[in-house]
């Protein structure tokens, strides 16, 4: 009798905590980024970040308007395609995500944009930062660092400050973050006394990059600008050194800033010739960063690049802005959003009424023994 009376009460028991667990709430969190082709490393490492976030959430337990609420992460692959970002967009609209974080390319996140303002969708950007994203006027976009204005603009003040360079040629991939940049870094350039000797243009899928450099070896400059990404960023690198530019200071932005530069390089001496720029603090210098890229690190061993760090505030962000609401509601929260005031791993995070991050810092690097180092 004792025992079928303590099957009967273990039964009951799980029933009941099967019920309470029907009650949780799912709310659906979108991310978008490059998880395929030759990108997909920044992909897959701002995945991770969000994911992170989510796993975080879920584990701490999670209430909003009173109910307990468990988060899902619904990631889609844009391929760093802007066709392919708008679907990807329309697609978390149709899926009734509570919010978005993404994309990682300006190129998708500008298209994305104006899809998530139309139904109605908060997204927040760990790391498009061309300026055009928050200047058309969707109360729907934020961004989490510093954009292209800061980046090109400190680079360019470095070159001619501090490095005194006179002479520098400007290559971009014709993307809307790569041109945008690049157009940056050249007009300020100029305004403090440096000469842009050439401007030369390839795409975001090249490898063979002689036949330019070649050109802008004949104008003899100091420096070259470059507006892309690293698998481009790389092999650059490894043609300026068999082309006997090896004494060229070589700039990027965010684009190029990654640890796998080193390895896309392929070893090449001009890799010590590196300044690039990221819109944010450097981890140690990060609220968090440290502690954070030790647990990152634990659990995605070997696949920070960059942008995980804004992933993952973007994702806490979003929720604490549920929250703060008390809804997962887009009409609801965004006014909550909007008005956001958060300590995270990398900043203290409030939002300009554009959508801007208030206060962004900007940090420059180069790289010393194939290692990335913080500048500032």
């Amino acid at each position: 009798m004792q025992v079928k009376l303590n099957v009967i009460v273990a039964a009951s028991a799980a029933l009941f905590a099967g019920a309470v667990s029907a009650q949780d709430v799912v709310v659906k969190i979108g991310h978008v980024g490059p998880v395929s082709g030759p990108q997909a490393h920044y992909g897959k490492d701002n995945e991770n970040g969000a994911r992170m976030a989510i796993e975080d959430l879920n584990a701490k337990g999670v209430t909003i308007g009173g109910k307990k609420v468990k988060l899902e992460l619904v990631a889609e692959d844009d391929a760093a395609d802007p066709k392919q970002g708008t679907a990807a967009a329309q697609k978390l609209c149709d899926a009734k995500v509570a919010g978005v974080v993404g994309h990682l390319n300006s190129g998708t996140t500008i298209p994305a944009s104006a899809v998530y303002n139309q139904c109605g969708i908060p997204h927040v950007t760990p790391s498009a930062t061309n300026p055009k994203l928050t200047t058309q006027g969707f109360k729907t976009t934020f961004r989490m660092l510093a954009n292209d204005n800061a980046l090109g603009a400190g680079l360019a003040l470095h070159a001619a400050k501090n490095l005194k360079l006179k002479k520098v040629a400007v290559i971009d991939d014709r993307t809307a973050y790569g041109q945008g940049v690049a157009e940056v870094f050249a007009k300020t350039a100029k305004a403090n006394g440096i000469e842009i000797v050439d401007q030369q243009y390839t795409t975001d899928k090249a490898t063979d990059f002689m036949a330019i450099l070649t050109a802008i070896k004949a104008k003899n400059p100091d420096g070259v600008f470059y507006g892309g990404m690293d698998p481009q960023a790389g092999p650059m690198l490894r043609q300026m050194e068999q082309l006997g530019l090896a004494n060229v200071k070589f700039f990027g932005g965010d684009g190029i800033c990654t640890d796998k530069l080193t390895e896309l390089s392929g070893g090449a001496k001009t890799l010590g010739n590196v300044v690039c720029a990221e819109g944010g603090a450097s981890l140690a210098k990060m609220p968090g960063g440290t502690a954070w890229k030790a647990r990152y690190d634990a659990k995605y061993p070997k696949q920070f690049q960059v942008y995980s760090p804004y992933t993952y505030d973007a994702t806490h962000v979003l929720v604490q802005a549920m929250i703060d609401a008390g809804s997962w509601d887009p009409k609801v929260y965004l006014p909550k959003l909007a008005a956001v005031n958060y300590k995270g791993v990398t900043a203290n995070i409030g939002f300009e009424a554009d959508g801007e991050l208030k206060n962004p810092a900007m940090t420059l690097y180069n790289y010393q023994g194939g290692k990335k180092v913080p500048l500032n």
